[in-house]
Parts: structure tokens; sequence; C-alpha cells
């Protein structure tokens, strides 16, 4: 069954009943204050009341408010009040304890949330069901906290603001409900256009990367993230293993999930009001106007430090900004002058909101004499109504210009009180559109550019982990990354002083020498790397103090002996570092920036989640204060930045195909005009994963599942590729969908919906391949160039959809529901059929244990392929219209 369903039970219950104990907290009284009439029915029962009995009165959901030792027998009047949720308000006093009310809600048929949950408020169903404090304003955003205290403060933050929710809901220790599933929630809620989230950790990172880019596909997602502080900083055996700590990668992951997150709590409404609001994605560039000089300058500052760019007005804003306020100096930031009237304001606003060149407007009014600032301000309401650029306001001060600012506020305008603040609320959004664009990239494990070396990487592995090892030295660590075509040098190792003279000799000089041991983590840090030695004199007496440095800084290192390569040449190469380290949470992570010794030290790294594509390493780069030295810098031409990118793509291979990589350097990667190579390299494995991990199961994002397309022949001896579902494939998904009949449509949404809604047409189409999958059957394009067809598939048509079949993993995840549509006119030619098989062996390889559905009654035609593929069929006891058929996939309850 789908978890909507469920959590129907606890945030949409028709009945609601109050379990309270012998001693009634004062905060539960409260909430017996709050119980009026009216839809939900509600009713307060002590566990002393008379057994309800199988005829007694039913509560679909029960608020549990009793002492810790109470609590087993208030799980279990709420089962005989046939509750099929219960909110456990009472704080636990273990872990184990808390499991125990779990085990037991599941056993009667329960959903719980918390234990030590403040509860939850749905205002447009007038249900309090906590003890936040009064029911808020109904609205469209959901505040969704693991903070209940915090919930509270927030809730009576915003009383007296225009802002109203749809669900606020605290999440309590999370034993069984937890943050993704009421995500799971909120991304099919009706009631909800926004979300604010107060994160402090995660558990699950698959689930809740899975929900999350889910729900930020459909509606716009805020977070606030707490215990943002790395006091424990993280140990590796490579500078990637220290680099980075938790917050990073937790901003990399909301990053990628195309969710925003704020840094301050005052952010948290401004930014979902606006996002709710704004269709179009906002840009980076900035037009500020002011009564003042100063102001203006602090935005400027502010916007800088932000990366936002102030560019000059356009030439037609200049003419009609000239007409309209002569002897202004036309500039951004435009300065109206002390005197400025409304008129003034007025005016200025229409003409920046008219600039193509500007993306969004601040407008700024600090208090003077003989100003009129209430007609100001209402000019300002009144022009922002008829703009379609996000407006932003500042109106500077505090008692003075208190009710004025609340003017704007009610007029949805997001105001602030100081430049910087206002600045940071721009940009904040702004990085919103950003991160939405990174959601919407579907990268494959394997990009497809260059074939790698599979099997010649694998058995590397497979016999350094033989020997007992599991740190590559740089030659083996060399040779993995040239089996997925990253250009290296040259190294060669000598294991005396005449074999590195005669190697140095046949390399050429100058040369670099390193020591070779498997103990030494960081070479420089133990004079293990000597640079340009220039001839055979030198290789003799710099082998011997290599050597002899390190055994002075680590007197029980193993050592092999020294390594050489030649010298990198080149006037304009800069130093960059790649690596990789595996989060015990997220997986592994790919880190980019500045290289050479002083990494750690520098700290110029951004980090991304694999799989990657081009867009997604361009981005990764552009990310870096580095990056500003990679285009023309100093007499120094742009690097070849198509190569760096792909070095980039070619490290994501590497770790979404091997998986027992858990650390890696690449330090440093000289890159310049005419490309790139890598001078030193070091991997680390985990020896703990075994010869035949599960694939993929070691990321936080599943990659796109290129390994299932296939090329299949029609009855009618035509092609159609086999493939799963891709953003790139809404229109032809729309095309479908119109070009269904009626009864087509209705066999499979049950209603006469003829076209996706847009927010249905992304959600079909940017799906996450964890928890779902989707394969089109698709006919045109280059399957047409199916054997024998040559030439053809440059003539072919324009590729067109003409099957869907989907699953959903349940709650439960060990199941899934599917979904199936054929084309009118490809119905009977066996593609309904072959694509119940794709998606149940998906589903099968995926390790679920059952595949369900639910078809019409009437559906003949699809009642009759179930039964074919091997599915039971039974009506379903809660509508016997409908029919609900299921497959076991692996041993299990079949009930």
């Amino acid at each position: 069954m789908d978890h909507h369903h469920f959590l129907s039970h606890l945030f949409e219950p028709d009945t609601v009943a109050l379990i309270v104990g012998a001693q009634v907290p004062p905060w539960a009284l409260e909430i017996v204050r709050q119980f009026d009439a009216g839809p939900p029915a509600r009713r307060v029962l002590g566990l002393d009341a008379p057994d309800p009995g199988g005829e007694g009165p039913r509560s679909e959901l029960a608020l549990i408010a009793v002492a810790p030792d109470e609590v087993p027998a208030a799980i279990a009047l709420a089962a005989r009040c046939h509750a099929r949720a219960v909110s456990v308000m009472t704080e636990h006093l273990d872990p184990a304890q808390a499991g125990q009310w779990r085990d037991l809600a599941h056993t009667l048929g329960m959903r719980l949330l918390g234990p030590g949950t403040m509860g939850f408020v749905r205002p447009a169903r007038q249900l309090n069901a906590g003890r936040m404090g009064p029911l808020p304003a109904a609205g469209q955003v959901a505040l969704v906290s693991q903070s209940g205290v915090l919930n509270g403060a927030v809730l009576d933050w915003v009383a007296d603001s225009a802002v109203g929710f749809s669900l606020a809901v605290s999440l309590g220790a999370e034993v069984d409900i937890d943050l993704a599933q009421v995500l799971d929630f909120l991304a099919s809620d009706a009631q909800t256009r926004s979300v604010v989230v107060y994160l402090e950790a995660v558990r699950d990172s698959r689930s809740f990367m899975s929900a999350l880019r889910a729900l930020a596909a459909v509606k716009p997602v805020i977070v606030l993230k707490g215990h943002r502080d790395d006091q424990a900083p993280r140990r590796g055996l490579t500078h990637s293993g220290a680099l980075c700590g938790s917050d990073a990668i937790y901003s990399a992951a909301l990053r990628r999930a195309g969710a925003l997150q704020i840094r301050l709590f005052t952010q948290m409404f401004t930014a979902a009001r606006i996002l709710a609001s704004t269709s179009g994605p906002l840009g980076q560039r900035l037009g500020v106007l002011a009564n003042g000089n100063g102001p203006g300058v602090l935005a400027a500052d502010q916007a800088w430090f932000q990366q936002l760019s102030l560019p000059p007005l356009s030439q037609a804003t200049r003419d009609t900004l000239a007409l309209a306020l002569p002897g202004r100096t036309l500039a951004n930031p435009l300065n109206l002058g002390a005197g400025a009237s409304a008129d003034d304001f007025g005016a200025a606003l229409a003409a920046l909101a008219a600039d193509r060149e500007l993306d969004g407007i601040l407008v700024m009014l600090a208090p003077t004499s003989g100003i009129d600032a209430q007609a100001i301000t209402q000019r300002v309401i009144q022009a922002v109504a008829k703009v379609r650029k996000p407006v932003f306001a500042c109106w500077m001060g505090d008692r003075g210009m208190r009710p004025l600012a609340r003017q704007l506020d009610a007029a949805g305008i997001p105001v602030y009180s100081v430049p910087e603040a206002a600045v940071d609320a721009y940009a904040t959004v702004a990085n919103f559109h950003q991160n939405q664009r990174l959601l919407q990239q579907t990268p494959r494990a394997l990009s497809g550019s260059a074939q790698p070396d599979l099997e010649g990487a694998r058995i590397l592995i497979d016999s350094v982990l033989g020997e007992g090892r599991h740190v590559l030295n740089e030659m083996e660590s060399k040779a993995l990354l040239g089996a997925f075509h990253v250009p290296v040098t040259r190294t060669v190792l000598a294991r005396s002083q005449t074999e590195a003279i005669v190697v140095a000799e046949q390399m050429g000089f100058p040369v670099v020498m390193k020591i070779n041991a498997a103990d030494v983590t960081h070479k420089s840090d133990v004079g293990g790397v000597v640079l340009n030695v220039r001839n055979a004199a030198e290789v003799r007496s710099q082998y011997l103090e290599i050597l002899a440095s390190v055994q002075r800084a680590l007197p029980q290192a193993r050592v092999d002996g020294v390594t050489l390569q030649s010298m990198r040449r080149g006037r304009h190469g800069r130093e960059l570092y790649l690596g990789v380290f595996r989060d015990p949470l997220f997986g592994p992570v790919i880190a980019f920036g500045a290289g050479g010794t002083r990494v750690e030290v520098v700290r110029d790294t951004t980090l991304e989640f694999p799989p990657l594509n081009r867009y997604l390493a361009r981005r990764m780069i552009e990310r870096t204060r580095i990056a500003e030295t990679l285009g023309e810098f100093r007499g120094a031409p742009q690097i070849d930045f198509e190569r760096l990118e792909a070095l980039l793509v070619a490290v994501s291979e590497m770790v979404c195909e091997l998986p027992w990589i858990a650390e890696m350097d690449i330090n440093p990667v000289i890159v310049d005009e005419g490309g790139l190579v890598a001078v030193d390299a070091r991997v680390v494995l985990d020896p703990a994963l075994g010869a035949s991990p599960a694939r993929h199961a070691h990321m936080a994002i599943m990659p796109y599942p290129a390994h299932l397309t296939r090329v299949l022949a029609a009855p009618d001896g035509g092609f159609y590729t086999l493939r799963a579902i891709q953003s790139e494939d809404a229109d032809r998904l729309q095309a479908f969908m119109k070009n269904l009949s009626a009864e087509s449509r209705y066999f499979r949404f049950i209603s006469v919906l003829s076209e996706l809604p847009p927010r249905m047409l992304v959600r079909y189409t940017q799906i996450d391949y964890d928890r779902e999958l989707a394969l089109v059957a698709v006919v045109g394009g280059e399957q047409a160039g199916a054997p024998g067809a040559g030439e053809s598939a440059r003539e072919s048509p324009p590729e067109r959809i003409v099957g869907v079949v989907r699953y959903l993993l349940n709650i439960d995840r060990e199941s899934c529901e599917f979904a199936v549509a054929i084309a009118d006119d490809w119905q009977g030619k066996h593609l309904g059929s072959t694509m119940m098989r794709a998606i149940i062996e998906a589903a099968r390889v995926k390790g679920l244990r059952r595949i369900e559905g639910y078809v019409l009654s009437t559906n003949a035609r699809m009642l009759g392929l179930m039964i074919h593929l091997g599915f039971t069929v039974k009506t379903d006891p809660q509508d016997a219209t409908m029919k609900l058929v299921w497959m076991q996939l692996s041993p299990g309850d079949s009930s």
C-alpha cells in the first residue's frame, strides 16, 4: 500500500482521540482546551475508560499524553479504538524503550509518530494535535522540524506575518515515521506549495536523498541545517579524508537534491514565500535603488561578497530615467537622493523592472526628515503589483519604519531592516534556481565517451586485496587511473642508486624523485619528494637523502625504493587537486579545488556526489576560488576546460564502478592550455566490501540505469527501444498522454485527465532511480538504426513514446506498486507483456519481495495480462470496483 495513504491517517484523520493517564500534564490540558468541536471529530479518553469494544466509537488518530510506563497501555487502547496512527508525545527513557513502543504499534496495525514529538497542526482542518501553541493561520507552507521547541518558536514568530501553514510537524525520535516519509507525503499534498525543514541529522541517506529529490522536483524546499560545527575532524590516509567535515557534505547533498540551504533563521519563510510565488528562475543580476549613497554602497558590498553582479543599466533604462529623474547619476546602485518622492520611487522601480539586464530589484528606503515614507511605501506596493521580476525591500530603521514594513510584508514583498540581510535573502533565492538545474541532471555511471578497462581495474584491485594490502602505491594508483583514461606521468621504481641513475638517464633530466612506501601518507611531509633533480650526481645523493629523511620521520615505514618521473615543464601550468572520500552516511564524495602541498591549508575545495556529467563537473569547477585563475590570468592562457571536465567525469566513473575505493588523492593535477596530467596519486581500498558488492549500493544518488536500455524487435518487423525515462522525455510523455484514447486514460489514471499538469509531468519524468523506476518504449529516433537500418537513422521521425511502465517503492521498501499504459495503436502487439516482464525483473534484481497494483474491474484486457503473467487477482476489500493484483518475487508473506 502507498505510504501517502498511511500518513493521511496521521495528518488528515476523520476522528481523533486524546489518550491521557492518571496524571495529566499541563500541556495535555492545553491540548484538551483546544479540542474544539468540528471536523475532525475529537474526544478525550482516560486509560481507565471502559473498553470501547468492536462496535465502539472509532478514532483514526490517537494522541498519547501519558507517563512512560503507561504508553504500552495507551497504544493498546488506541488499537481498540481502531486507530491507524498514534502520535506519542511522551518522552522515551532510552532507544530500546522507543523501539518497543514502535514494535507494539506495528503489531497492532498502527504507524507511530515520535516518541517525544511536540505533535502537529493542520490549520485547514482546524486540527491542533500538538503542544506548539495556538493554531496558526492556514496557508501553503509546510514546516517539518527535528526540533519541536523550535517549531513552537517559529509559529509564534510568524504569527503577525502573512505566512500561513498547510502543516507544521515535530518529528520526535523518528523511530517509525521519519523525515523522508513526511517529505514523501508533502510531495503530493495539495495544500502545500513550499516546504521548510529544520534539519539536524539524517539516519538513512539513500531514503532521505530520494525523498528530498522527489519533493524538490515539484515544490521548493528550504532547509535550515543545525549542528553545522565540525568539531570532530575527519581522519583519513589522504588529503581527501581530512579536508571536509560533515557540514560541507550536508551542503553538497542539499545542493545536489535541488533544495535551498539557508544560514539564517530569519530567511526561512521569506524564501518559502518567494519561491512559491516565482515561476521563472531568479538570476544573479541585481538592480538596487535607494534614497541615498550609503545604503546603496552597503548593498553593493554585500552583493560582491555573495557573488551577485550589479550590471550597468542598459541604455534604454538610462534614457527612460533621464526623462523621469533629471539630474540624477544614472548608475547601479541608483541613488534617488535623500528627498526622493513617491513618484521618484515609482518611476525608478518601473524603469529597472523593464531592464532586461536585471533579474531582480532591491528597493531601499532610509528615514530622513521631510520625506513621505507612507506615500513611498504605498507607491512601491502599487508598482510591485505591476512588475514580473522579484522585488525585495529594505526599509532601514526600526521603530518608525516597522509599521511600514508590515504593509510591505502584507503585500507579499520580502522586507528587511538592514541591507546585508536583504541582499543575503536575494542571493539565497537565486542559489535555489542554480540548485534546481543540478537536480535536473541524470548522469550515467559510465559517460560513454571512452570505455574504461573495468576488467583490468578490478583485477588490479583483487591483486592488492589478495596480498592483504588496502593502500595502493603510486604506480598501482596511476595504473588504476590509466584504466579510466586519466593522463598520468610515467613513473618507474628504482630499488638502488644505480637503478635510479639508469632510469633518470633514460627519462632525461630534470626528474622528480619520490619515496615509494605504503606506510607514508603524505610524502612531502617527511622529506619524501625532491623536485628538479638535474643530473646523475644529484640522483645518487638525493636517493640516499630521501631514504634517510623518511627513516628519521617514520622509523617503522616499509620502504620499497624511490620512484622517478620526468619533471613536468610549462610556464602556465596550474596545480589542482582531485580526490574522493567515503562519508559514513552519504557514501562516496568527490572533492575538487586548489592543489599542491598546501591543499589542507588553503582549503579551496568544493564537494559533489557521484555520478557526474560534464554540466555538473563544470559547475563544480566554477564554485572554487581557483576557478578565477583557470581562464586567461596574468599572461597565462585559458586552460583546456574540456579536458578538466573529462577528468572529473572519469573519476566519477571510477567511484561508480569500483565501490572498493574508500579514499583517493590525485594531487597535483597540472593543467594548462594543452591538457592535463596527474603527477601523483594514492588510492585506499575498503577490503570489507567483498568480491561482488551490490551494484551502486554504495552511492547516495543512483545513476541513470543505462544498463537497462535495449533495442527490441516489434511484431511488424520494426524496432523499438526500451529504456529508463529521463527528464528530457517530458514533452514526449505529454504527447503520449494526449494521444491515448479516453478509455485508455481512464484505465491508467481512473480519471478523465486529458493531459498531465506541469507538476505531475515533472514528477513522472524527473525521478529518483532508487525509489522508483519508469521504463518507456520508444519508436523513431536512433533505434531506427537497429541492425540493418544503416543511414536511415538520420531520416527517422522524432522519438515517440508508445508505452510506459513504472514501479514505486512502498513504505516498507521491500515491495512496490506498479502502473502501465500502452499507446492504443500498440495494444495487442505484446508490448504490455514485454514491458511488465522488464519491470518485474528490475524489481526482482533490486531485491524487492513483492510487486502489486490496482486494476479496474472493467479492464478485462489488463486483468487477462495479469493472469497470464502469473499475478494473483482479488477484489479490493475497500473498493469493489477495483482488483488488487500481486506477484511474489521472493519468499515471504503472500497474503
